[in-house]
């Protein structure tokens, strides 16, 4: 028998409310599926502090139903349970529980409140897509080359803060150059199976702490919005959560590869600086990054279609790899926008198409987002740059190890990292030497390491004698819309995102930039029954809304994209020094606002999604909610801005080459140093720059 949830409240009220929520027909209930067992997880192991709020929920749903009854919830039929639930639909608390119901018999059977996975066979779902699935996932992993404290030189040539896009390649280059390399991440070095979590996850809105961490237990950020300060952990959306994990994001992203174009690198020449905001050009152009983005995309591995996308300006040579198959929706918004007048382009993925660089091909699964692949075609750090680091035998990485501050001698030269850890429980430090440090922490985390490493020559932080460290962050918002159609258009073949339209990157009238559209990546059933939810064709309990998804979850998709933002100097990276992590550091603290002229950008593109949508043959469309000014500033997973490049110190943290000013032998190597964040996904900018900048470097 499965352990009971830890709740105080009687056995058969939480049966009731659970089984009224996701009830029996021809499938079974939410309880009869394991959902009980599946609660008793999540309180008992992710979150202790939930069992009073649900607590305080069932009570309440109780007093109700007497209220209105006269009866005790658990004595009532379905009909009358599921019409006192009614009164409950737009209680916060009753729609945190009721979609936590959801979550657990829409997820994958591990979770356990899926068993047989009978959700998955009501609604036609299957992990496999397009493909097969091995019984055990591939793993790419180098144990020679992972470290423990213990094994900490004194000394190396040269330490990587980070793993991810830009700290990969900094590695690779730095290795191959034959210098002695340590690599730090405060991340740990999941499995492949860990990493197939529907609701740990960070493509999940559960509330749980992804796979990729960090754990929300001694990990706060600290938000300002107007003049509220809110504490948030790494699964609520204000943290601006980056995956921390060996490879970064590069390990469960969804790998689109676009290329910036040449009007992304000057936008404030094209469109003028807006009122209120720091937008700039870069100090390079198109033109210095295309040699690095044909290298990013044949080193790492890029799948597209001849030509690519218009806007990206002269390729020097093509993709190493043909596209992927389309899929069905895909196939639906190619026609829709050829009768629209819309230009397409299939859209490019760091995902092999076929085997290649000695790894095999795509079998197009229905889980890629948020996931590690399965069977090692998704080309992220942990399977190119760093795995060719490691095979120099030059190169280390100690996982779950933070950097504390960068240390500096008395004439300011930059001479090591102080790093703290945790190994058995018991709390480490150590302070390594280095000749060379590359901060690639991602632009978060990158800010505030900077901020941390004060002393008195830069009492401010190292590289902030003129307040440029931590501002211009910038996320990604993104647009677009979700519809509904008559007729089945899911057909699980991955990744998802197939085809997409450019034409509105630039050149729309009265709108600074713009943005990309494409299909969305394969949703999993308990995000699908999310959005159905949302969009209001399905209610949040009962039989119609198991009737519903059973109807509806392979009609449903979504078209969306990022918009190009314009960066604020207000929105930044700061330090909140009455907030500490788990060692006693003070905690990065983020602020700002996005820009009025992003509110107009989002309006517009998502008008171009409805009206795509609708040539597709939607029936019911919903627009996605706009991103108000005045709501905190943007620093998703596309952060970016923080450590920006340019040839004043005034304005900028680094020279065009990453150099921190001031500091010869201190670089940084990731989206910190993108002085806008495109219209598109900014992955292959940053490692076509990474390799750029360590080119300088190693020269």
């Amino acid at each position: 028998m499965a352990t009971p949830p830890p709740v105080d409240a009687s056995p058969e009220l939480l049966t009731a409310v659970m089984d009224a929520i996701v009830p029996a027909d021809e499938f079974p209930s939410a309880t009869a599926s394991g959902g009980e067992a599946f609660l008793a997880r999540v309180l008992t192991d992710d979150r202790p502090g939930w069992t009073g709020r649900l607590a305080a929920l069932l009570d309440r749903i109780d007093a109700a139903s007497r209220d209105t009854t006269g009866a005790g919830f658990a004595e009532l039929d379905l009909d009358a349970r599921e019409r006192v639930l009614d009164t409950f639909a737009e209680d916060g608390e009753y729609r945190w529980f009721a979609q936590l119901v959801a979550d657990g018999y829409y997820a994958e059977p591990a979770n356990g409140g899926n068993g047989g996975a009978v959700s998955w066979s009501a609604i036609g779902w299957t992990p496999h897509g397009g493909g097969r699935l091995p019984d055990q996932p591939i793993e790419h992993r180098d144990d020679d080359a992972v470290i423990a404290p213990a094994d900490l030189l004194d000394r190396y040539d040269a330490i990587v803060v980070g793993s991810g896009a830009g700290g990969g390649v900094a590695a690779e280059a730095l290795a191959a150059s034959g210098r002695a390399v340590l690599v730090l991440d405060a991340g740990d070095w999941p499995t492949s199976a860990e990493l197939t979590d529907h609701l740990r996850n960070p493509r999940s809105i559960s509330g749980l702490d992804p796979r990729t961490g960090p754990p929300t237990v001694g990990n706060p950020r600290s938000v300002r919005i107007g003049d509220r300060t809110l504490t948030v952990g790494p699964a609520e959306g204000a943290w601006s959560n980056n995956a921390s994990t060996v490879a970064g994001g590069t390990r469960v992203y969804g790998a689109q590869a676009w290329r910036f174009s040449p009007e992304d690198l000057r936008m404030a020449s094209r469109y003028g600086v807006p009122d209120g905001s720091s937008l700039a050009d870069w100090p390079i152009g198109y033109d210095d990054l295309e040699p690095y983005y044909s290298r990013a995309e044949w080193e790492i591995g890029v799948n597209g279609a001849a030509g690519g996308d218009p806007w990206a300006g002269p390729r020097s040579r093509d993709f190493p790899m043909a596209p992927l198959r389309n899929n069905r929706f895909g196939e639906l918004l190619q026609d829709a926008a050829a009768r629209l007048g819309y230009g397409t382009v299939r859209v490019p993925l760091l995902i092999n198409s076929g085997e290649y660089l000695g790894r095999r091909g795509c079998v197009q699964c229905a889980q890629c987002i948020g996931f590690a692949c399965p069977v090692d075609a998704k080309n992220g750090s942990q399977n190119t740059t760093l795995a060719r680091a490691f095979r120099t035998g030059r190169c280390r990485i100690l996982p779950s190890a933070r950097a504390e501050r960068i240390l500096t001698d008395e004439a300011g030269r930059v001479r090591g990292v102080s790093i703290v850890g945790e190994r058995d429980g018991v709390v480490w430090r150590r302070e390594v030497l280095a000749e060379e440090v590359v901060v690639a922490g991602g632009a978060v985390e990158s800010a505030r390491l900077l901020l941390s490493s004060r002393s008195d020559r830069e009492p401010n932080g190292i590289g902030n004698n003129t307040d440029q460290v931590g501002r211009h962050l910038q996320g990604h918002i993104y647009t677009g819309a979700l519809a509904v159609f008559d007729e089945e258009i899911v057909d699980l073949v991955g990744p998802g995102p197939s085809v997409a339209t450019c034409d509105f990157r630039h050149g729309n009238d009265g709108i600074v930039g713009g943005g990309m559209l494409a299909n969305d990546f394969v949703l999993t059933p308990a995000i699908t029954f999310r959005h159905l939810v949302d969009t209001g064709v399905v209610p949040r309990h009962g039989r119609a809304a198991k009737a519903g998804m059973r109807d509806l979850a392979r009609r449903i998709q979504r078209v969306v994209g990022p918009i190009q933002e314009v960066p604020v100097a207000s929105s930044r990276v700061e330090l909140d020094h009455a907030l500490c992590d788990r060692f006693g550091n003070p905690v990065a603290s983020l602020s700002g606002s996005i820009h009025p002229e992003d509110v107009r950008t989002q309006a517009m593109l998502r008008e171009r999604a409805v009206e795509w949508m609708g040539a597709a043959g939607a029936t019911h469309i919903v627009p996605e909610r706009l991103r108000a000014t005045g709501t905190g500033p943007s620093g998703g997973q596309h952060q970016a801005g923080t450590c920006r490049m340019g040839t004043d110190p005034a304005t900028s943290v680094t020279d065009p080459f990453g150099r921190v000013w001031g500091h010869d032998n201190l670089r940084v190597a990731d989206a910190s140093l993108l002085v806008t964040n495109g219209g598109v996904n900014p992955v292959l900018t940053i490692l076509a720059n990474a390799m750029r900048v360590m080119d300088e470097m190693t020269a």
